[in-house]
């Protein structure tokens, strides 16, 4: 019994159903190899030489398809070494704020920074307490998560979006990295000059082939359950894929429901009656749901 687990994870099976069950739903890293050569690039940026024109790195994918995950997964890397070594931290993880326009967007990173919010619409005064707080604590990789938030506005403002980017790789030598939908690559590209600032970490949606049927594979090896459900198998592997449209984030919260419903069952595996007994709508089909209707 447990035999297609990971050794580490067998003793989980030992433990009462409700504590499978929040391991179950704690998030979980999964180092595909978009992830790695994305985590790759974000380190090229840690590790360059000094530079007065810096590149950075653009994170582009569908929602649902793990760049967060990626993001954060390097910003916790970072804080890790860096309290491990009592040194500063050299990367920024901003949460974009919706609406475009400079206002916003230093705003977003003084919360980020957790600096104290002064003169909540004067530009000037945010531009320079950043540029205090910048040259004091001297990071070398400022990521911005969900970037298209400030790319919904007029063009002028986000010409000065991408202005300040530029700005802080010269004044401060920051690497940018941009995190989001295929907006920002369309917005990068306009220009050859900001093209030539960034390189590209595509993370796009699975197809159905050996690497998802490995990843079905990796998914099941880490679920604490009694019996093997070969995920990987054709009739069920493509019954996930379907349900997932092929984006990561829905394939392990399809996955990780099934898991749960089959501990608290009892059943121990993961059948193909298991997961359609789930109910799950895809996300391409959930705007044409009855559920949908129910709400109308």
């Amino acid at each position: 019994m447990g035999e297609h687990l990971t050794e580490s994870l067998r003793p989980w099976l030992q433990k009462p159903a409700s504590e499978r069950i929040a391991h179950l739903q704690a998030p979980r890293w999964i180092g595909t190899q978009a992830a790695r050569d994305a985590i790759d690039l974000l380190q090229a940026g840690l590790d360059r030489a000094p530079a007065l024109r810096t590149r950075g790195v653009m994170l582009i994918g569908p929602y649902a398809n793990g760049k967060s995950m990626i993001a954060e997964r390097f910003a916790i890397m970072d804080r890790r070494r860096a309290d491990a070594a009592r040194n500063p931290r050299r990367v920024v993880l901003v949460q974009t704020r919706e609406g475009s326009g400079l206002v916003n967007f230093y705003a977003g990173i003084l919360a980020a920074l957790e600096a104290p919010q002064i003169k909540a619409r004067d530009t000037s005064a945010k531009a320079d307490q950043l540029d205090r707080l910048l040259r004091q604590l001297k990071p070398r990789v400022m990521i911005f998560d969900e970037f298209h938030n400030c790319l919904r506005g007029r063009r002028r403002d986000i010409e000065a979006i991408f202005a300040v980017l530029r700005r802080f790789g010269r004044d401060y030598d920051l690497s940018p990295a941009l995190v989001g939908e295929l907006s920002i690559f369309d917005h990068v590209m306009l220009t050859a000059e900001m093209a030539s600032r960034f390189q590209l970490a595509p993370v796009p949606r699975w197809s159905y082939d050996e690497a998802y049927l490995s990843l079905l594979d990796s998914l099941e090896a880490a679920l604490p359950l009694a019996q093997a459900s070969g995920l990987s198998d054709a009739p069920t592997a493509k019954l996930i894929f379907e349900l997932s449209d092929g984006l990561i984030g829905e394939t392990v919260a399809i996955v990780t429901t099934a898991a749960i419903a089959a501990v608290r069952s009892g059943a121990e595996r993961i059948s193909r009656e298991c997961l359609r007994d789930l109910g799950y709508i895809p996300l391409s089909r959930r705007r044409q749901s009855l559920a949908r209707e129910v709400l109308a």
